[in-house]
């Protein structure tokens, strides 16, 4: 019973009653919240139960919330009221009482604090239950769960129902969870006093909070405009069926639906159980047998069969048949097959249709579980029927390898059927295609069969497949078929490939005839070259400078012993490093030069041919028409342009296996990782423009996480890469320390920065698309080349160079300290005039110098390495671009990168000419910044980068060109030093 609260409300704050302390601000939502939260609350029922309000008070007496989320009346909202509350307590079998002042709200703006509460650790305990109450109705209103009935004064009101028993559990364990508090006010009239029931009160709450919600015009189509209106509608013409209603709502039972797959057992002794009359049973697909379940006893069920007929638990109730057969009308409307079961005397047994059995398999279950009926499909049925799609090389074709990738014939691509995993026959699947059941008879059980599936099994061919995109697709695992991402499955050969691939590469001992021990992941990188050219497939090995890439392939020839020469390119500076190292390691293997005048491919049988990117230029028909059992490119990244002339020259010339080395597979952008692998393994990766567009993009952008992994999938076959970093690689490596020393710039360089920087940004602004990109990349190389010595920026032919850069008097302060401990140095440095403006100096200062640049030649860059190496020369200043690779100069235990580079990964593979094997000492990296300048703001741009670059399957740098003026100018600003 409930009645209409007399609450006296106020056109003010009550006496004694001060505002919510703290911060909250009027008319903060948030600030009142949070101050309600920490109040005692109980719920007042009314009539209509839209109508019940929220009251919050506090049993201590302390201070309330003021105003609420409207604010006061009329300013923006709902207000709230003010008023003298009864409240009480039990006291031996009554309850004593008191007045104490509190807020109402109303349902509509009490629900989102109280579920806010229910996460506030400083929220009373009776905020945080009805909050857990709140919640669950919201729930039940989500799930559909509410139905229109009317009030005992006949007025419209919606009810929560038909609650599960699982929501008359959650309901009554949040009443049990209450503190006195949250149902403190006593019953009205009662005495003496009476207090609410915890259970009863809860769902009153619930069926309000239900009510207040479906007040809009859809509400309408459901039940009707008088539920969707916020004044009570008064319809007493409406009892009857809103005590069918109500007593479906407050109903003792639930319903069910058990499938049966054999419905002529149910049916033998039966008449008319399905339209048609006799014989009906022949034509039936399936049969639904209604079960009756009890809510107060969620362990009581039984068929309704069993119920008519009395021999079902009596523990159901005297309405337990009224109340099926209500729940049933209502499911009825539901799902319209179930009126049959209403027309029988005994509502047990429905048959179904195959259309109606297909409709239960798909939309009409869901349905009638949000309406409360649960479907239970038979044990036996079976659901694993799963489609792939494989791929098998034609009859007869034995192709592995380089060979798989030459062969003309294309492989099959089709859908194949499985039943737990277990291939369908041909007859099976056309068995399967033939079906237009929804379920199906397989292997001595009924199969749910998916109407997808069958049209798979009908349409199984998918065409024909090149052999490079078979591998792809196999790599990935997945393909994409008319816009679905489905499973590949390689049979045959293409399976064997990829088992090889994939799997660890099988141990291999120490080569015969090295001279060398190799290290554990030497032996690993050799395998794996091993297993990918015994198939006649590329690879890359992308170890990090230092770690032995020659000598791993020095071993693998010595382990293959392959009876055609092996073909290396490799840029002019290391065409020393690879004859020493094959002299050295493999004493006696044939090894040939073909390189400057005079050279020549005659009376060629095996061992070595070296040569450079530049000879291979310009004596690509020679090489392409000689027979190599392995073309290898050492510092591959030098063909990372697929369109240079270079490129083009090495794809020319064919070998059964292709093997690229370098420490740094992506520097910019994935389209250089294109490059490699569409060397290595043509076609792998497809056009470069598909390539971009299915991969390439996703990854550079980072929008999609999984764009990588795919990618990885793909490629992770063809590339071995190694980091000094990684565990177990190169434990014996002393330590490396890197450190950023940042230099102010002195006046001149700051007022040339400064003016540089005004100048061309104005420029900048007036000027569009490659006139713009131009002018961007002058401005950047100005402003670092003024970082580096006013000098360089401004070509003085012979110029004064101490106290002018703060760089060069920090360079002066190390090369001094280095100098006076014994120790040796490498210089680096993008720019050959800066190289040259540094020997000067240096030289000036008696300093023994030696410099290294692109137009060293090569016997000559050689000398300069064993000077170096023997102690010499203990400066040694270097062209980034031309001594970053190959260089062997152990020697340093200091590397100073004087200007950055744009690419982390650039400057690593000039750190790793110390800092590589046969390093003994600890090497220390300096890097030399201009503080405050473009050289600054591009250090977090190199930092981000090589996080890129590290993870390989990465890459591009921000396109420093594309940025807006404003954005440019914030990159090149001059911040003074705090």
């Amino acid at each position: 019973m409930a009645r209409r609260w007399e609450v006296a409300p106020r056109a003010s704050q009550p006496t004694g009653v001060p505002p919510v302390a703290g911060p909250e601000a009027e008319g903060d939502s948030t600030s009142f919240g949070t101050a309600a939260a920490r109040c005692a609350v109980v719920f007042l029922p009314a009539q209509p139960p839209r109508a019940g309000k929220l009251a919050f008070w506090q049993p201590d007496g302390g201070p309330l919330p003021d105003g609420g989320p409207g604010g006061e009346a009329g300013a923006g909202g709902p207000a709230a009221e003010t008023a003298q509350l009864t409240v009480a307590r039990h006291h031996g079998n009554g309850a004593r009482s008191r007045t104490v002042p509190a807020v109402l709200l109303p349902l509509a703006e009490a629900v989102p604090l109280l579920v806010r509460a229910r996460h506030d650790p400083t929220a009373h305990p009776a905020a945080a239950c009805w909050g857990a109450a709140a919640l669950h109705a919201l729930h039940l209103a989500a799930r559909g769960r509410l139905l229109p009935g009317l009030t005992a004064e006949d007025t419209d009101a919606w009810r929560a129902g038909p609650l599960d028993p699982d929501d008359i559990a959650h309901l009554r364990a949040v009443a049990a969870a209450m503190p006195a508090e949250a149902y403190a006010v006593p019953l009205p009239g009662s005495r003496p006093l009476h207090l609410h029931d915890p259970v009863t009160l809860v769902r009153l709450f619930v069926d309000a909070v239900v009510d207040a919600l479906p007040r809009t015009p859809a509400a309408e189509l459901v039940a009707g405009a008088p539920f969707a209106a916020d004044a009570p509608q008064h319809m007493p013409r409406a009892r009857e069926w809103a005590a069918e209603v109500a007593a479906g709502v407050d109903a003792g039972v639930r319903l069910s639906l058990r499938l049966d797959l054999a419905p002529h057992k149910l049916f033998d002794t039966r008449q008319d159980v399905s339209p048609g009359g006799d014989g009906a049973e022949e034509r039936s697909a399936a049969a639904a047998v209604l079960q009756v379940h009890s809510l107060t006893d969620p362990t009581l069920v039984t068929d309704a069969g069993q119920l008519w007929e009395g021999a079902g638990p009596d523990h159901f109730g005297p309405r337990s048949r009224v109340d099926t057969l209500l729940a049933l009308r209502r499911a009825a409307r539901v799902w319209a097959p179930l009126g049959r079961l209403l027309e029988r005397p005994v509502p047990d047994v429905l048959p179904l249709s195959e259309d109606e059995l297909c409709e239960l398999l798909g939309e009409a279950a869901p349905r009638l579980g949000a309406a409360g009926v649960a479907v239970h499909w038979p044990r036996e049925l079976a659901r694993g029927l799963t489609a792939a799609a494989v791929l098998r090389p034609a009859p007869g074709s034995a192709a592995d390898g380089f060979g798989f990738f030459d062969t003309k014939e294309l492989l099959q691509f089709r859908w194949q059927v499985a039943m737990d995993g277990a291939p369908l026959t041909e007859a099976e699947m056309d068995a399967l295609a033939e079906s237009h059941r929804p379920v199906v008879r397989l292997r001595d059980q009924w199969v749910l069969v998916d109407p997808a599936l069958v049209r798979k099994a009908r349409k199984r061919e998918l065409g024909y497949l090149e052999p490079v995109d078979a591998l792809a697709a196999t790599l990935r695992g997945t393909t994409d078929v008319d816009g679905e991402q489905v499973e590949v499955v390689p049979l045959g050969v293409l399976a064997a490939l990829r088992g090889r691939l994939t799997a660890d590469a099988r141990p291999l001992p120490q080569p015969p005839g090295l001279r060398a021990t190799l290290r554990d992941y030497q032996l690993r990188g050799m395998a794996w070259l091993d297993t990918m050219t015994s198939i006649g497939l590329g690879g890359c090995l992308a170890d990090d400078m230092g770690l032995g890439k020659t000598i791993t392939v020095i071993a693998l020839y010595l382990h293959r012993r392959p009876t055609a020469p092996v073909l290396v390119v490799c840029p002019a500076s290391l065409l020393g490093n690879w004859q020493r190292e094959i002299e050295r390691f493999a004493p006696g293997t044939p090894v040939r030069r073909f390189h400057g005048a005079g050279r020549s491919l005659d009376n060629l049988d095996a061992g070595f041919v070296l040569t450079t990117y530049g000879t291979m230029r310009s004596s690509a028909a020679q090489l392409a028409a000689h027979a190599w059992a392995w073309v290898v490119a050492d510092e591959a990244q030098h063909v990372k342009n697929p369109r240079s002339s270079t490129a083009k020259a090495l794809r020319g010339i064919r070998a059964p296996a292709r093997i690229a080395l370098t420490g740094t597979p992506v520097e910019n952008n994935l389209s250089e990782l294109w490059a490699l692998l569409d060397w290595t393994t043509p076609g792998l990766l497809g056009p470069l423009k598909t390539f971009r567009a299915l991969h390439a993009r996703e990854v550079e952008g980072g929008e999609d996480p999984e764009a990588t992994e795919r990618l990885a999938a793909l490629v992770r076959p063809f590339i071995l890469r190694r980091k000094k970093s990684d565990p177990g690689i190169a434990p014996e490596l002393p330590p490396k320390t890197e450190t950023d020393h940042p230099v102010a710039l002195g006046r001149e360089q700051a007022a040339l920065y400064q003016a540089v920087v005004r100048e061309t940004l104005a420029r900048i602004e007036a000027a569009e698309g490659i006139a713009r990109r131009g002018l961007v990349m002058k401005l950047l190389t100005a402003l670092k080349q003024i970082c580096n010595h006013p000098a360089q920026y401004l070509k003085e032919a012979a110029p004064g160079l101490a106290a002018r850069s703060g760089k060069l008097e920090l360079l002066d302060e190390l090369l001094d300290t280095i100098l006076a401990e014994g120790g040796a140095t490498l210089v680096f440095t993008q720019y050959v005039g800066m190289a040259r403006l540094l020997e000067r100096h240096l030289g000036t200062r008696g300093i023994p110098t030696q410099l290294l640049h692109g137009g060293t030649p090569v016997a000559e860059r050689e000398r300069m390495v064993d000077r170096f190496q023997s102690g010499q020369n203990p400066v040694f200043l270097l062209s980034l671009k031309a001594a970053g690779t190959g260089l062997n100069l152990t020697r340093a235990g200091h590397v100073i990168h004087y200007d950055r580079w744009w690419n982390p990964a650039v400057e690593e593979q000039a750190t790793d000419r110390a800092y590589r094997i046969g390093q003994t000492q600890p090497v220390q990296v300096h890097r030399l910044i201009a503080e405050g300048t473009v050289e600054d703001n591009i250090a977090q741009l190199l930092a981000a980068k090589k996080a890129l670059a590290d993870a390989v399957l990465s890459g591009g740098e921000t396109a420093l060109t594309e940025l807006s003026d404003a954005e440019l100018a914030d990159l090149v600003s001059l911040r003074r030093p705090a």
